[in-house]
């Protein structure tokens, strides 16, 4: 599951054994914790997401939900601060608008 944030992008996967844990990844420092505040995250173990850490799957859906509860935007986009942040997330939804048919 891919989450786009206002100052965080993560993915979200279930690797092979795990149950109660998910493993977060991201590709940019602090995603991460900007979401999930205290967990250990560890860089570059040679996959294409430089950052990752197991998290208890029901604090992933404790903070998902909190997320979701605090949307007071009408435009996600204005939300993103950060240029380049923007400019990625950008690209992502001009993808997916000419995906749209």
């Amino acid at each position: 599951m891919w989450i786009f944030l206002p100052n965080s992008f993560i993915s979200i996967v279930q690797k092979p054994g795990d149950t109660d844990m998910l493993t977060v990844r991201s590709r940019i420092k602090g995603d991460i914790e900007n979401v999930f505040p205290g967990v250990k995250v560890e860089a570059n173990k040679g996959t294409d997401y430089k950052f990752r850490a197991k998290v208890q799957r029901e604090a992933v859906a404790k903070a998902l939900h909190d997320q979701a509860m605090s949307i007071s935007y009408a435009n996600f986009k204005g939300t993103v601060k950060d240029r380049k942040r923007h400019d990625a997330y950008m690209g992502v939804w001009s993808a997916m608008y000419k995906a749209q048919s």
